[in-house]
C-alpha cells in the first residue's frame, strides 16, 4: 500500500533541501550511529533513510548495497506520517500496507522493520533511522528507547553539517569560523561518547547491559586467542527473585538488583566486567582468569552476597562459570556453557557454584 503525503510535506522538503545532505558522500559519524543501531538491534540491516520528492535514499547504509529506493515502496514514507512515534512491523507478511510490497515479495525479502523518525527542532520529519531483518520479530523496550536516541543523534549531525555550512557562508572571519566550528564538533563529539555510553549501560543498576557484555566478550576473545591467556566467565542468578517480587513489590526488587550489581563490581577487579544479563542475571567477564581462579572467585561473590543485608529477607545467588578454550571457542559456546553450568546450581539446591568444567568429569 502507498503511502500518503504528510500534511506538511512542502515545509517537509523545504526543510530536507535546507540540510543539503541529498546525494553526499559517506561520512563516518552516519555509518558509526547506523553499525551501532545494526548491533544494538540485532539486525543485518541498518539504514539512516531519507523521503526526497519521488526517491527513498541512504545516507548510510549496513548489509544492502542498494543506495535508494523508489518513494511509493519505502516504508519509511510510513514512517515519517506519525513524526512522534517509532514505526514498528514485527512481520511485514502480517501486515495489509506492506504484505504485496516488492520489498517484502522480492529482496531482501524484509518481515521485521523498525523506523525511528527523524525529526527536526521544527518537527519535520525528514526520513528514518530504521533496522530490517528477514524473520520477523520483536524489538525490545531498551532496544526501541536505544534507536530512538540514535535517531536523535542523526538529527544532532544534520543540525551540525547546516550550522557549519551557515558558518562558512556568513562569517569573513576564518579564525572565529575554525574557532566556532572547533567548539561545534566537540560538543557533539562528547554528546556521541555519552550516548555510546548510555547506549551500553543498563539504566537500573548502571553497569554494563547485554550489548555491552557481547562487545566486550568479542573483545576479550580476540585477545585471549592473541596471546594466548586465560578467559573465564560467570552467569548469577539471583535465587526465588519472582518469590521477592511477588511479596515485597517490584520497587523493592529493583533496590535487590542494584545492590547486587554494587556487590559484584566491589568483588571484581578494575579489568573485569560486570553486566546485567537480563531480568535478575548478571554476567561477571574475567580476562586472564583460569578454571581454578574463576571458581574461587564465584565463591567469594557468592558468600559475599549471602552475607549482605539486603531489604526484607536473606538473598543468595546461584552461579554459573565457564572458562574459555577446549570445545569452548566462541562467545555463543562460552555463554552456553555458562548458562548451563548455572541452571546445574539451580537444580543442584541454589545458592552455590558450578563450573562447565565439573559438569563433564
Amino acid at each position: 500500500m502507498k503511502a500518503g503525503l504528510p500534511a506538511n510535506e512542502a515545509e517537509r522538503l523545504a526543510a530536507l533541501r535546507r540540510y543539503d545532505i541529498l546525494d553526499s558522500g559517506a561520512e563516518q559519524a552516519y555509518d558509526d550511529l547506523t553499525r551501532l543501531a545494526a548491533h544494538i538491534a540485532g539486525t543485518p540491516i541498518a539504514l539512516i533513510s531519507l523521503i526526497d520528492r519521488d526517491r527513498q535514499w541512504f545516507k548510510s547504509k549496513v548489509g544492502l548495497e542498494a543506495t535508494e529506493t523508489p518513494r511509493d515502496v519505502a516504508f519509511c514514507a510510513h514512517a515519517i506520517l506519525r513524526p512522534g512515534d517509532t514505526l514498528v512491523v514485527p512481520d511485514a507478511t502480517r501486515d495489509r500496507r506492506f504484505a504485496d510490497n516488492p520489498l517484502v515479495t522480492g529482496a531482501p525479502a524484509i518481515r521485521f522493520y523498525a523506523g525511528a523518525p527523524l525529526v527536526t527542532p521544527e518537527g519535520q520529519a525528514l526520513g528514518t533511522l530504521c533496522v530490517i531483518d528477514s524473520q520477523p520479530r520483536q524489538l525490545s523496550e531498551e532496544g526501541l528507547a536505544a534507536l530512538e536516541a540514535l535517531s536523535r543523534q542523526v538529527v544532532a549531525q544534520f543540525e551540525l553539517r547546516r550550522t557549519a555550512r551557515e558558518l562558512h557562508e556568513q562569517l569573513a572571519n576564518r579564525e572565529v569560523y575554525l574557532a566556532q566550528l572547533e567548539d561545534y564538533q566537540k560538543q557533539l563529539s562528547e554528546e556521541n561518547r555519552e550516548l555510546q555510553r548510555a547506549s551500553l549501560t543498563d539504566a537500573l543498576t548502571r553497569i554494563g547491559n547485554r550489548a555491552a557484555l557481547d562487545l566486550r566478550l568479542d573483545e576479550e576473545i580476540a585477545r585471549a586467542q592473541r596471546h594466548g591467556t586465560a578467559l573465564s566467565l560467570l552467569l548469577a542468578d539471583a535465587d526465588h527473585f519472582k518469590q521477592y517480587n511477588d511479596t515485597w513489590g517490584h520497587p523493592a526488587g529493583d533496590v535487590v538488583l542494584q545492590m547486587l550489581a554494587q556487590v559484584l563490581r566491589r568483588r571484581t577487579r578494575a579489568s573485569d566486567f560486570v553486566a546485567r544479563y537480563g531480568g535478575e542475571e548478571f554476567a561477571v567477564l574475567l580476562p586472564t582468569t583460569d578454571r581454578d581462579s574463576a571458581r574461587r572467585v564465584a565463591e567469594q561473590i557468592r558468600v559475599a552476597v549471602e552475607a549482605t543485608g539486603f531489604p526484607e529477607r536473606k538473598v543468595t545467588i546461584s552461579a554459573g562459570v565457564a572458562t574459555f578454550g577446549g570445545s569452548i571457542r566462541d562467545r555463543e559456546s562460552l555463554l552456553r556453557a555458562a548458562d548451563e553450568a548455572l541452571y546445574a546450581a539451580k537444580r543442584g539446591g541454589r545458592n552455590r557454584v558450578v563450573h562447565a568444567a565439573d559438569m563433564t568429569q
